[in-house]
């Protein structure tokens, strides 16, 4: 082979093996994500061989194979939504067509080709016969074939037998490496499954038990589950944290209850099974907070961490949780909560924050709630979520929302409001948790809704009648401090201003505050002006002080 075609199938072969080691190591839940890499792997494939032909022009072989491993890129990449069972076999009947065009060429003395074309042969045959395939299966299958394949290339100075033995050595080095990944995702344990009966009283503490991840320098903290209620009045359970400082004289402590923004709908996106929990949910102000004196007490919502659906952004739901928990908590050895509660909730939790104050008088008067403070809150949430579906880095959010909305209501179906060609990359950016090692599949998922995902205008129908139920316009009897920034693009600042102006029109005060150039994650930064503000504002609630009110 010339020197040039040399470095040529070098690099090639460098880019098959990065493309094979990221398919083999990543914990896959995307199909849309596995079908990009798979179509990149096959398409590069198709180029290595074509390549190989440029040295061997007698050989027709090189030719034939490199066309047919283009072809194969190029129809996995242009199919509209393959699901899991199409792309597998797509993958096997490849894999096996590929290994024996490579089996063949083993008769013309290369010998180092015998094992990738075996392995394509063996590995193609079990994409096709494996029972359950899975976007993990397909991942490894494919991924594996595709490292041993560009390992080849990339060893070739070596003697032929050697460059199995580095290919293979390899190729185990990243099985191992993508199981301890994957073993090592958080996934929710017997303690957040509760016992067969449960207390048909909501607030009851079920169990706690210290928790180390929870617990900065100088304060204790627990996990706790008990039992709730769900939007329909259903029972549920739920499962908390609570943190206190150590070294606070004893006697009861003011509480506050935070409300963590969106972390995903599936359960291993609850806050309390991370290694930084408040901080996963965004919690602002925590060390304030402890320094105070005051007891933290942070819900994961239903469905987080226990069984589902979530009730993301359905707003009774999450403020029952809220609430339940300072109940629960009050029961909990260690630690004596006072009789006065201030909430405080960010992005999906300012929306849970808000229904918190709604529903305390009726719902939870023992709780004491004195103040509701929602921080960039999902307010309006019609033309919030329209916004969201028709904005690529948002289209999670409004995946979420569909998702949990199809999951909790009989009357609203995914499918009516969302496209064909978007509902599987839709699906899968609901299964994604925000915190969790595969975020960057998520934007991948985003980048390849390319539009809307709207089939349906979601303001009409079931969805648009649940969205209007969902917004957080009853009576809130205890002063509120609703927070904006106005660089955020997440929650737009014209569409918390009308909804400030429509809770004006309800009653009750209102402190109505915004922070230029800080945007939605910016608002709550240790840096950003609210965070003074807000433990001040916290402190005249707990005091008793009379509230400004800016309506």
């Amino acid at each position: 082979m010339t020197r040039p075609l040399r470095w040529l199938t070098v690099a090639l072969g460098l880019l098959c093996t990065a493309t094979g080691a990221l398919l083999t190591l990543s914990p896959f839940a995307s199909l849309a994500a596995l079908a990009v890499l798979v179509a990149t792997g096959l398409i590069l494939t198709g180029l290595v061989e074509l390549a190989r032909s440029g040295a061997a022009p007698d050989t027709p072989l090189s030719v034939v194979t490199g066309l047919g491993w283009l072809a194969a890129g190029v129809a996995v990449a242009a199919w509209p939504g393959p699901t899991i069972r199409v792309l597998a076999v797509l993958v096997g009947l490849v894999l096996i067509a590929g290994g024996l065009a490579e089996i063949v060429a083993t008769a013309r003395g290369t010998a180092d080709r015998l094992v990738v074309g075996t392995a394509g042969v063996v590995l193609g045959i079990a994409a096709l016969v494996w029972p359950a395939a899975t976007v993990a299966v397909v991942a490894v299958l494919a991924g594996v074939r595709l490292v041993l394949f560009g390992l080849t290339e990339v060893a070739g100075p070596l003697r032929r037998p050697g460059r199995a033995v580095v290919a293979g050595a390899v190729v185990v080095a990243l099985l191992a490496a993508g199981g301890w990944w994957r073993a090592g995702q958080p996934r929710p344990d017997a303690f957040y499954t509760p016992s067969a009966a449960l207390p048909a009283t909501p607030g009851v503490l079920l169990r706690g038990e210290p928790s180390s991840r929870a617990a900065p320098p100088g304060a204790q903290a627990w996990r706790i589950l008990y039992t709730t209620t769900r939007d329909d009045h259903t029972p549920a359970v739920a499962s908390a944290v609570v943190l206190a400082a150590t070294g606070v004289p004893a006697g009861p402590r003011p509480v506050l209850a935070w409300a963590h923004g969106a972390t995903g709908i599936a359960p291993a996106c609850a806050p309390s099974l991370l290694a930084d929990p408040l901080g996963s949910g965004a919690m602002p102000g925590l060390d304030q907070a402890l320094a105070r004196g005051w007891v933290v007490v942070a819900t994961d919502y239903p469905g987080l961490g226990t069984g589902g659906p979530h009730p993301f952004l359905i707003g009774q739901g999450e403020a029952r949780s809220v609430l339940d928990a300072v109940r629960a908590a009050r029961h909990l050895p260690g630690v004596t909560l006072g009789d006065r509660t201030v909430v405080w909730g960010h992005s999906q939790g300012g929306n849970a924050a808000l229904w918190t104050g709604i529903l305390a008088p009726g719902y939870a008067p023992d709780a004491g709630v004195v103040g509701v403070a929602a921080l960039a809150p999902g307010s309006e949430l019609v033309p919030l979520v329209d916004e969201w579906g028709r904005v690529r880095h948002n289209a999670v959010f409004a995946a979420y929302v569909t998702q949990a909305y199809s999951d909790t209501y009989p009357d609203v179906h995914f499918d009516d409001y969302v496209r064909p060609t978007a509902r599987i990359p839709a699906h899968e950016l609901a299964d994604r948790c925000l915190a969790d090692s595969t975020l960057y599949l998520s934007g991948l998922s985003s980048l390849l809704l390319g539009q809307p995902i709207w089939a349906a205008d979601p303001a009409t129908g079931a969805l648009g009648t649940r969205l209007r139920q969902n917004t957080p316009t009853g009576p809130i009897p205890v002063p509120v401090l609703l927070a904006q920034g106005q660089a955020d693009t997440t929650v737009l600042p014209s569409v918390q201003a009308d909804f400030a102006h429509r809770r004006c029109t309800v009653g009750g005060p209102l402190d109505y505050r915004t922070y230029p150039g800080r945007d939605h994650v910016g608002l709550i930064a240790p840096d950003s002006p609210l965070i003074p503000d807000l433990v001040q504002w916290t402190e005249d609630r707990l005091a008793g002080r009379p509230a400004r009110s800016t309506c």
